[in-house]
């Protein structure tokens, strides 16, 4: 490590807050799917910024996009108009097949949001006694950090020292649509999750759920919210993962690729009966819809689509999960996923999957471990074959103990 890298991690050390433990590489500038470090190494960014980089890293159009909007109009507040959202509105609506979006900055805003506006919805729509609203959840779920996320969280690193807890939750077992049905009430305003659990290592429910879950929602009266911050935009080889079973869900939250990894930008998609009952004043955000994040996500959405991102990421993961799981290792106790969005789980005897992804980063790969024993794989959706093929080679180097 060269001194402007030790000086730089030790700076952020001393200043910074601690709530992170990342691989000690200090990235400086990146291009599709590489990022180099501020001592020129190159890595091949199996991460994505947690799959907001699909579009890879520094795409140009969404670059020429944000520049030229920059330089005309950044921010007015909703106080006002700006010539950004109602274009914004109708591409995002056009291409989710949304009929009410609400704007806002990160995924845990999207979540929150949503949280809010079912349970004014149970109340007004649903006749749900005041503050008796009920949603149910699933175990293992991450959806951002936030007191009334982490509420819900049956992480003890997330929850522990945090409380007291907003209430107004139930949580059942993901992917067990037998125990949503029973947990079910006449206060449940709305079922929570995502399609596939991300930060839980790519873990992806039974054939049949989400349509069994859907069906539930539709008999009960129920608000059905599918958190696709991480799996929607292309990451799974669908626009979003819902696809994958021929669901709809009535409230679907997007995020980090909606800006192309350029800008923070979110979304509450829905329709008018459930969006509807929020009325001026009582809810917003300064930055939410604000004219350089819809400038920057009509492009990262357009590049998406016209480029062909979404078969590639089909396309590539197929690949690429096939021949993971083609690696002979007896440290690999399964190897999971869909479309680019991809896991290697290890045996617990194997000692951590961070150390595996330290040898990977000596190789020239960026990958992130997660829940102690897996390693987690979601490269930029524009990673090509060959580029698979060279991440597979040191994959398979470290899986099995090969010498450099």
């Amino acid at each position: 490590m060269t001194q402007q890298a030790a000086d730089l991690i030790g700076t952020e050390s001393r200043l910074g807050a601690h709530n992170y433990k990342p691989l000690d590489v200090v990235l400086a500038r990146g291009e599709g799917v590489y990022v180099w470090d501020v001592e020129g190494n190159r890595y091949l960014d199996c991460l994505s910024a947690y799959s907001a980089v699909n579009q890879g890293h520094c795409h140009p159009k969404i670059l020429e996009a944000m520049v030229a909007q920059a330089s005309k109009l950044t921010l007015t507040s909703r106080a006002f108009r700006n010539d950004q959202l109602a274009p914004f509105y109708e591409e995002l609506a056009a291409l989710t097949g949304s009929h009410k979006i609400l704007p806002m900055n990160s995924g845990a805003e999207a979540v929150e949001s949503a949280i809010k506006t079912v349970r004014k919805w149970g109340y007004e729509v649903r006749g749900v006694p005041e503050n008796q609203a009920e949603i149910i959840v699933c175990s293992d779920n991450f959806h951002g950090r936030t007191i009334s996320v982490v509420s819900f969280s049956t992480d003890p690193d997330a929850r522990g020292g945090f409380g007291p807890f907003t209430p107004g939750f139930r949580t059942v077992p993901f992917g067990d649509a037998a125990a949503m049905e029973a947990a079910i009430t006449p206060n449940t305003v709305a079922v929570l999750l995502e399609p596939i659990q991300g930060e839980a290592g790519v873990v992806i429910p039974p054939p049949g759920y989400l349509r069994r879950v859907r069906e539930l929602c539709t008999e009960r009266g129920i608000v059905m919210i599918l958190d696709e911050i991480q799996t929607g935009l292309g990451r799974t080889g669908k626009l979003l993962a819902e696809e994958h079973e021929g669901v709809e869900a009535d409230v679907t939250l997007i995020g980090k690729a909606l800006s192309g990894g350029f800008y923070p930008v979110s979304a509450v998609l829905s329709n008018s009966e459930v969006l509807g009952v929020l009325k001026p004043g009582q809810h917003g955000s300064t930055f939410g819809g604000n004219p350089l994040a819809c400038a920057v996500a009509r492009a990262a959405m357009r590049v998406l689509v016209e480029e062909g991102m979404i078969d590639n990421a089909a396309a590539q993961g197929a690949y690429f999960l096939e021949q993971l799981a083609g690696i002979r290792s007896n440290l690999v106790r399964e190897v999971r996923g869909r479309g680019l969005m991809l896991a290697v789980e290890l045996h617990p005897e194997a000692g951590g999957a961070r150390r595996y992804c330290e040898q990977l980063r000596a190789r020239g790969i960026l990958a992130k471990d997660t829940h102690d024993h897996t390693i987690r794989i979601a490269p930029p959706l524009v990673i090509t074959r060959e580029q698979v093929d060279w991440a597979l080679e040191r994959f398979d180097a470290v899986l099995t103990g090969a010498q450099a």
